[in-house]
């Protein structure tokens, strides 16, 4: 049997490990794993607990919370695949980095399409049996075109929204419909190049090490909370080219990272922080 995973989140105190795991003794419940962490700083407890056997989940979630109080998080997700859809643009390597490894079992989730606003990708999509949505935005207003994006999501049920390249800013009305649940890639190693031509620009400057980060996606451009980062040396040889061509790489290996943390339900977030435990 696949263990359990509960999470908690609550205000920090002495003897909460001792209290929580008090609670799954009670319920029968064998520890198989377990990691904790105290931001000191927002004085916050956060624990990730593997947990087997059989017991009765409205029970148990009712006994931690009279044990924790009011303040705490406490979740005990779904064994379920996550459900989720991809936005992409032109750019495949990270559509189809992660259309493999769905088809392999890899990530925890359901790939349930692909929404983009360039045809570029069907194609690829269409092979591994994918739904493919074509939302143009060259002549549609933002309003229009995200309605028309949420008419789409309306009928999936997701989970999570994943920008596998998706090269248009999301509004901020949009982004709050769907808070703490859209993973974005992005081409650097934040905060650095942003813009246009992003690796013209790395070359220009000469840079010593290129990278990726998969982040949050909040109303603030760039700014949520970081999930994996990754960087890889390059040197004066790499020409322009060189470099897209080693960041495609680093950019698919770093998303489909993030996206197996927080598919196994093993990212908390405080704040704009985000706590890992993997």
């Amino acid at each position: 049997m696949q263990p359990r995973v509960l999470n908690v989140e609550c205000p920090d105190r002495v003897g909460l490990v001792h209290a929580i795991t008090g609670v799954l003794l009670a319920e029968s419940l064998n520890i198989v794993g377990n990691q904790e962490f105290v931001d000191r700083s927002a004085k916050r407890f956060f624990m990730r607990t593997e947990i087997e056997g059989s017991f009765d989940e409205s029970r148990a979630l009712e006994k931690l919370r009279a044990t924790l109080g009011p303040d705490a998080i406490i979740q005990l997700p779904s064994l379920a695949p996550k459900r989720v859809i991809l936005f992409a643009s032109k750019e495949h390597h990270c559509v189809a980095d992660l259309l493999v490894r769905h088809m392999f079992s890899e990530l925890h989730c359901e790939i349930l399409a692909v929404i983009s606003n360039h045809e570029t990708l069907r194609p690829l999509v269409e092979r591994f049996d994918i739904p493919f949505h074509f939302v143009p935005s060259a002549v549609a207003d933002r309003t229009r075109h995200e309605q028309q994006i949420l008419d789409l999501l309306a009928p999936y049920q997701i989970d999570f929204l994943v920008l596998a390249k998706y090269m248009r800013i999301l509004s901020a009305d949009f982004v709050r419909r769907f808070e703490r649940r859209i993973v974005n890639i992005h081409h650097s190693f934040l905060p650095a190049f942003i813009g246009a031509r992003p690796y013209q620009q790395a070359y220009d400057r000469g840079v010593k090490v290129i990278g990726a980060t998969a982040h949050f996606v909040t109303d603030a451009l760039d700014q949520g909370p970081i999930i994996v980062q990754q960087v890889i040396p390059v040197d004066h040889s790499h020409s322009p080219q060189d470099l897209s061509a080693a960041g495609r790489d680093v950019e698919q290996i770093v998303l489909a990272r993030a996206l197996k943390l927080v598919f196994e339900d093993r990212v908390f977030l405080c704040a704009n922080r985000t706590i890992l435990f993997d």
